[in-house]
């Protein structure tokens, strides 16, 4: 009789001892720090309410199609990042759907902000694994062209994410002027006068902070050796000093966006990182994503970069 007692008892012990083990183990790998960091810069073309189609001014507006939706959270998810910067993004709404469908297929990114400027469509969005300290989103910025005032379209999402306790990195995403002509002013002189705002907010950040860890990602509508992006990059003399990744595909090939009218392969979308963070990029693991039928989700391919949060940086490379 004793002896089933103590088997019973026995029994319902070492459950309990097992669960209590396994809470533990759990509980010790949240606070381990990361070992990596995905991040991924996406145009996701449209996610938001518009007109698909021209000559009809009586069309009702439509979100972006199903199965375009459907290839972006397949993309996204097996990238997994843990920080993701969308570009096309439409409303709050459109944001939180993005969220959603990507934590039921198993990324859950529960952390938001959105940003927008002059254009009251698209805007920018930052959905991340990690909490956002602070933001400090630039939505009402003008330039002047002649005697007009235009407004950056997109603004500049400007979010700092805390990785770790000691690792917080400032994300600075951005979705310059297309390069579809309009009649108001010459397109390329509006990239580069919203370039010019950007390198002057990134100029502040640097004066209040030298050694700030910096990303500036998005699409930025422009070729590697235009003065937009020159400016953006800044002098290799100052404190300002941003370093392109210079992405590459599975094949090595850099292009990011496919325009389809005109048969023109082309790199838009970049990333760019402080001096302060550089070490910390595992150049192997970051990449422009590769898929065949890329185009089926949008007309920009998805870039990512890897962060090693707990790499040694040496005082040379500092």
């Amino acid at each position: 009789m004793h002896a089933r007692k103590f088997f019973i008892q026995r029994r319902g012990f070492v459950p309990a001892v097992f669960f209590c083990l396994l809470w533990f183990c759990q509980d010790l790998s949240a606070e381990e720090p990361a070992r990596e960091v995905v991040f991924c810069s996406y145009n996701v073309k449209n996610w938001l309410l518009m007109q698909r189609s021209f000559g009809d001014p009586d069309e009702p507006l439509v979100s972006k199609p199903e199965k375009e939706k459907a290839k972006v959270v397949e993309f996204l998810t097996e990238i997994r990042p843990d920080i993701l910067g969308l570009c096309e993004i439409g409303s709050l709404e459109d944001i939180k759907e993005v969220q959603t469908r990507l934590r039921s297929s198993g990324v859950d990114l529960p952390h938001l902000t959105r940003c927008t400027g002059g254009d009251p469509t698209r805007s920018l969005g930052l959905l991340s694994r990690y909490p956002i300290m602070a933001v400090y989103s630039q939505t009402r910025l003008y330039y002047q062209m002649g005697a007009i005032s235009l407004p950056m379209q997109r603004g500049i999402l400007d979010a700092t994410v805390s990785i770790t306790p000691e690792l917080q990195v400032r994300f600075l995403g951005v979705h310059l002027k297309s390069k579809r002509a309009i009649p108001e002013a010459d397109e390329t002189l509006m990239r580069r006068n919203e370039a010019h705002l950007l390198r002057l907010h990134m100029d502040q950040i640097y004066a209040q902070e030298p050694d700030a860890k910096v990303v500036c990602y998005g699409d930025f509508n422009e070729h590697r050796n235009e003065p937009a992006i020159s400016e953006i990059i800044g002098s290799r003399a100052g404190p300002g000093l941003m370093f392109d990744l210079h992405l590459r595909d599975a094949h090595g090939l850099v292009w990011t966006h496919f325009w389809d009218d005109a048969d023109v392969y082309g790199r838009l979308d970049y990333i760019f990182v402080s001096r302060s963070l550089r070490p910390l990029v595992d150049m192997k693991g970051s990449f422009i994503y590769t898929a065949a039928d890329f185009d089926k989700a949008s007309d920009h391919r998805p870039i990512v970069m890897t962060l090693l949060p707990q790499r040694k940086i040496s005082a040379r490379k500092k």
